[in-house]
């Protein structure tokens, strides 16, 4: 059976409310995956990735930015959440970090053994973990932004790494794809990019429906991606 609970924590003053999900079936530790959100913050897409993180044995956590409560309506209140992380990445990583560490310190995650997948904006918040050298052996980014951070310059990345994109993706050019590619053989990194032919932005998202917006979910690279994460997951622990 799945158990679920809500964890609060607090970052620089701001009230923070992330969510487990594990199996009960044992007390034993097990390797923690941190999920990170998309622009909207942490919603119930999220929690169900945990849930389903959870019957695959892990322990799932969702984490949260933007604050106890805290989520968007639409793309207007979105960008207006998101933005400040973006133009302030030392702010994103520290949060990021601080999300790990809860998750980490959590009795039923085994510290030693994190990884992190990330949605969207939360695919760039997961990369960014990885650039940092945080105590985290891989990352995933789901249909992620790849705006690389101007805080600090290029350094090794510890991490593995793998990206999951879509092609036909509006607000990632094939130019970026190319840039994180360069960077992450720079950083040393053991790193994969799957990229989805005619599959645009929030491909995992079964509400994306907006072809103007270039957000639309693709059951086929949905399913393909969740598979080529199994398969990383399994390879990391």
């Amino acid at each position: 059976m799945i158990k679920e609970r809500v964890v609060a924590y607090e970052h620089n003053g701001a009230v923070l409310e992330g969510f487990l999900a594990c199996d009960d079936a044992t007390d034993k530790p097990r390797p923690g995956i941190l999920i990170s959100h998309a622009w909207a913050g942490r919603g119930e897409f999220e929690c169900q990735k945990a849930r389903d993180l959870a019957e695959l044995g892990y322990a799932g956590f969702a984490l949260d930015l933007y604050g106890k409560g805290v989520l968007g309506s639409g793309p207007e209140e979105n960008t207006r959440l998101m933005t400040p992380f973006l133009q302030d990445r030392a702010l994103l990583q520290a949060r990021m970090q601080r999300s790990l560490e809860i998750m980490q310190a959590q009795p039923e995650v085994d510290s030693k053994k994190a990884a992190a997948i990330g949605f969207c904006f939360g695919g760039l918040c997961v990369l960014d973990l990885a650039r940092i050298d945080s105590n985290i052996k891989g990352v995933i980014s789901f249909h992620g932004l790849f705006n690389p951070p101007a805080n600090f310059k290029a350094r090794k990345i510890k991490a593995k790494v793998l990206v999951l994109h879509g092609n036909d993706d509006p607000m990632v050019p094939v130019e970026m794809v190319t840039a994180l590619e360069q960077e992450l053989t720079r950083a040393g990194a053991d790193w994969q990019i799957h990229v989805y032919g005619n599959t645009k932005h929030a491909f995992t998202n079964p509400q994306a429906n907006d072809s103007d917006m270039g957000t639309v979910y693709n059951a086929k690279a949905d399913r393909r991606s969740w598979q080529a994460m199994r398969n990383f997951l399994e390879e990391l622990f």
